[in-house]
């Protein structure tokens, strides 16, 4: 953020209590700061997710090329899954707290650190090692980047999802393509170090000095009309910091959040329940694709569908989140069923099916965070955000335990 940067970081007073600084007068236009604004949101998302989808893909080509066995690649989700799950756990005990700047510098530094590592693996271990980096990178930077959206106006979160929507698609596009026009794995994650370097970039070189809540329009006329998500008799606080909440405060805070925390679990749940068990075995004979492209075409409009929804905040705005689990079940169970008893005729319906599943899960997690962020005070916005990053992971979490095993019974019957 260039001469802007200490104004984010969080500094102790003379009496040792952290607090954050008052915005610095705008040198910018109101409306040019909204533009560098949203566009350094837009790529702190695409960066943030990127790398990490980048060099998971690079993970598992490496182990396929050393003729891994099958615990050797569930060991692969395992170092994908529990280091983000630590991260977003830590979060509403007091990571959040944290200075913002030494924390994208480490969330940086883990994303080259993971293409260096897997570019020259000769192991397994040090594979596994990358996919640990660029986990550590992803869930921190997850954390961190979500709960900086309580010092700007809210529509920077509709642009931080968008670009980690982006990110799935461009992410496993450029690795493809980079593979299939004659570079190595090695030359092509080498090429990516650019990626990390242009997420510190955003953060210190494009975004302008924090901004007070002040949405204005019709998206404060929505917030005004809207009953608090949280109620508590907190004395006041600085608005947009949570460093003075009591634990019993953040118990209180945390418990109004499970109206929008449980649902997004769900829909994480079954979307990568249908993504890790069924997606290999929903085969159909009757179409020139084979089995390795099929998987691939599913792939590509999941995260189609996940980028549509999380780009599409300002189209369509969505408050009861309930109903996005509920639809995102009954797609797992019809292509369970399907998975069954093979009742579908033709792979265009699945097509459809997994490009509506993608929509699903998109507009679930774009509009849980804005619908926070719209029901949540200023002094409680911060932590409201990171403490909600755990859904996402919960729900990968539970449904890789269940998944799993499924699509190994399922296979063996077959």
């Amino acid at each position: 953020m260039g001469g802007c940067a200490g104004s984010r970081r969080r500094f102790s007073d003379s009496e040792g209590e952290e607090t954050v600084p008052e915005p610095r007068l705008p040198l910018l236009d109101h409306q040019g700061a909204h533009w560098k604004n949203a566009v350094g949101f837009w790529l702190l998302g695409l960066c943030n997710n990127f790398s990490y989808v980048v060099m998971l893909s690079a993970a598992h080509d490496i182990l396929s090329h050393k003729r891994t066995s099958g615990n050797q690649s569930h060991a692969v989700l395992l170092a994908d899954i529990l280091p983000t799950l630590v991260i977003k756990l830590l979060a509403p005990l007091g990571l959040h707290l944290l200075p913002y700047s030494p924390r994208v510098l480490v969330s940086g530094i883990c994303a080259a650190g993971s293409f260096v590592l897997v570019a020259f693996s000769h192991s397994v271990g040090t594979s596994l090692c990358g996919v640990v980096f660029a986990s550590i990178s992803s869930g921190l930077g997850e954390v961190t980047f979500l709960s900086l959206t309580a010092f700007y106006p809210r529509a920077v979160i509709s642009w931080w999802s968008s670009g980690t929507g982006g990110a799935g698609l461009l992410g496993a596009l450029s690795y493809l393509g980079l593979t299939q026009a004659g570079l190595s794995p090695q030359q092509t994650l080498l090429s990516m170090l650019g990626i990390p370097a242009l997420l510190l970039a955003s953060y210190f070189l494009l975004l302008t000095s924090p901004e007070a809540q002040d949405p204005g329009g019709e998206e404060e006329a929505e917030s005004a009309a809207r009953q608090p998500l949280i109620r508590t008799e907190a004395p006041e606080s600085k608005p947009g910091s949570s460093s003075s909440l009591s634990l019993r405060e953040r118990w209180t805070v945390f418990k109004g959040l499970l109206w929008y925390i449980v649902p997004l679990v769900v829909v994480y749940f079954a979307e990568y329940f249908i993504n890790q068990g069924l997606f290999e075995l929903l085969f159909f004979w009757n179409t020139s694709l084979s089995h390795a492209q099929q998987y691939r075409w599913y792939q590509m409009l999941y995260q189609a569908g996940v980028f549509a929804s999380r780009s599409s905040l300002r189209c369509c705005r969505i408050r009861f989140t309930w109903a996005l689990a509920l639809l995102q079940c009954l797609n797992l169970v019809f292509l369970l069923a399907d998975v069954w008893f093979g009742f579908l005729p033709s792979i265009y319906l699945v097509f459809l099916i997994i490009l509506y599943e993608g929509l699903l899960g998109g507009a679930a997690y774009v509009n849980t965070f804005h619908n926070i962020a719209l029901e949540t005070s200023d002094e409680h916005r911060e932590f409201a955000m990171a403490a909600t990053c755990i859904s996402d992971t919960l729900g990968i979490s539970l449904s890789g335990l269940l998944a799993l095993p499924l699509h190994d019974f399922l296979c063996q019957l077959s």
